[in-house]
């Protein structure tokens, strides 16, 4: 295992440069069987990080446009009728995929980003009621610029919840952003790429470990102290649901497995709690007004919650 994860390590290390930490999340949230947005200004390699994610799984991958006049039909895929022979034929559209990055994921309208619901959670569709399953290593990459918010439809609390982790992709610093610069300069223009990293076994394998790393009762009961005092926060008009400890454990354990261990510590669940946390909680107005934020909120409990000896 120690071996695989070498090797993914530094294929994605080929071409992304600086974001180590936005790599370790989606690492992690692949392993734990969930699903990442990344939210980022433009340009900050949001496209091209689930891209060489992709290259180096060596799993298929799509990228879906969203905009306003995106529908259902062209996530999903609908049945058409054959004349020839009496029959209707299911036409697939880009959610039949292993890696699904959803591009601009707020700028279409909730009727679409609700045709994901299903996909992500139970890693099958229903058209025109019948089922049909998705790859087991289905995995949503969504994007989204929280900058440009006109003409946007901001996900809903449910839509958000799909969502294991989300990270902020911020700018490189400067001796990254110069290798950065030195790797397109060699390319002569030519799109980054990697080779597959590890082989089909290899992944069902990663993730089937990450599911069985142990967590002490301490720890398990640090994480119910952490989610419980989100609730109890009166900056919050929303706190993390039991979901989000369920969440918060998985991204433990596989952040823990990403880290060579067999079991997991309070530093994993601090290490992840943000990317877990800070989309599934909601300011009440009078903590938005004073300048507040939930990466803020759960730092401070984070400080406050009494860790495990």
């Amino acid at each position: 295992m120690s071996d695989a994860l070498s090797r993914l390590e530094a294929a994605l290390s080929q071409v992304v440069v600086g974001q180590a930490g936005v790599l370790a999340d989606l690492i992690t949230t692949f392993l734990a069987r969930g699903h990442v947005l990344l939210e980022g200004v433009p340009g900050v390699a949001k496209t091209l990080v689930a891209r060489t994610m992709a290259q180096a799984l060596g799993l298929s991958f799509t990228r879906i446009q969203f905009t306003p006049d995106l529908m259902p039909t062209d996530v999903l895929g609908t049945s058409v009728f054959r004349p020839q022979d009496g029959t209707f034929q299911l036409v697939k559209r880009p959610v039949f995929t292993e890696v699904l990055v959803a591009d601009e994921i707020n700028r279409t309208p909730p009727k679409t980003q609700a045709a994901l619901l299903e996909a992500m959670e139970e890693r099958q569709i229903t058209i025109d009621g019948t089922t049909h399953p998705l790859p087991a290593a289905f995995f949503v990459v969504a994007t989204q610029n929280p900058l440009e918010l006109e003409g946007t439809y901001p996900l809903p609390e449910a839509q958000l919840d799909r969502f294991m982790m989300r990270v902020l992709v911020g700018y490189p610093g400067a001796a990254a952003e110069r290798e950065m610069l030195a790797k397109f300069h060699e390319r002569r223009g030519d799109p980054p790429r990697v080779e597959r990293a590890l082989a089909a076994a290899e992944l069902a394998e990663l993730q089937a470990r990450a599911t069985s790393v142990t967590c002490e009762p301490s720890v398990l009961d640090y994480v119910v102290r952490l989610v419980r005092a989100t609730r109890e926060d009166r900056r919050l008009r929303l706190g993390a649901s039991p979901r989000s400890a369920q969440a918060l454990l998985a991204a433990a354990r596989a952040r823990a497995a990403l880290e060579r261990r067999d079991f997991v510590t309070p530093d994993e669940v601090k290490a992840v709690a943000q990317g877990v946390l800070n989309h599934r909680l909601i300011l009440r107005a009078e903590a938005e007004v004073e300048g507040l934020t939930s990466e803020v909120v759960i730092r401070q409990l984070l400080e406050r919650v009494e860790v495990p000896r």
